[in-house]
């Protein structure tokens, strides 16, 4: 559980902030990049959940995302080492409820021919708002799990991997199942 009786405490007054472990990085530093980004990706979300009054059922999954996104900037917020305790991670079975989610989202939706321009309804707006900075946030962290100093987990790779898939797929579904998406056409304003 968390309490925070006190929101400012002055500590990163010197530009550096605390990992979940205590250690204390510049504000700069990828891994605090990394976990920020995946709050912005949250973030972007809930303006997404403002618009969902017509599909329920994709706020529910939305919410469950939401709650996921806490355990992945909890995740990476505590670096893996070995001989200490284990932390709160992401597992292999929240990627698989995405997985299952894409596959009932996208039952529904025609073949694509074309790249999707982000467009469409509000809610298909935000979500691809959100895809844009999950894929921000996923290359940040395959950048940290670069540098054998910096351990991130396999599922958290994949999680956010198989994220911006859904949030995809997500913009599809609110956009009429697809009828509504806005398609690239290649050299339409030469």
């Amino acid at each position: 559980m968390v309490v925070l009786n006190r929101i400012y405490t002055r500590t990163g007054d010197d530009g550096s902030t605390a990992l979940g472990s205590g250690e204390r990085r510049p504000k700069y530093d990828l891994r605090v990049a990394a976990y920020g980004t995946v709050d912005e990706t949250n973030a972007a979300i809930g303006v997404v959940r403002l618009h969902l009054a017509e599909a329920p059922a994709l706020d529910v999954m939305l919410g469950l995302i939401q709650n996921d996104l806490f355990d992945l900037g909890a995740d990476l917020a505590v670096p893996q080492r070995e001989g200490k305790a284990e932390r709160l991670r992401v597992l292999s079975t929240q990627v698989d409820r995405l997985e299952r989610d894409i596959d009932s989202l996208n039952a529904a939706l025609a073949p694509l021919n074309s790249f999707i321009l982000p467009g469409g309804t509000p809610a298909a707006a935000y979500l691809h708002l959100a895809r844009t900075v999950c894929r921000r946030a996923e290359r940040m962290v395959v950048e940290l799990a670069a540098n054998p100093d910096e351990p991130v987990s396999d599922a958290a790779i994949k999680y956010l991997n198989r994220l911006s898939d859904f949030l995809f797929v997500a913009s599809r579904s609110v956009n009429d199942n697809g009828a509504g998406d806005v398609l690239w056409v290649p050299g339409q304003n030469r």
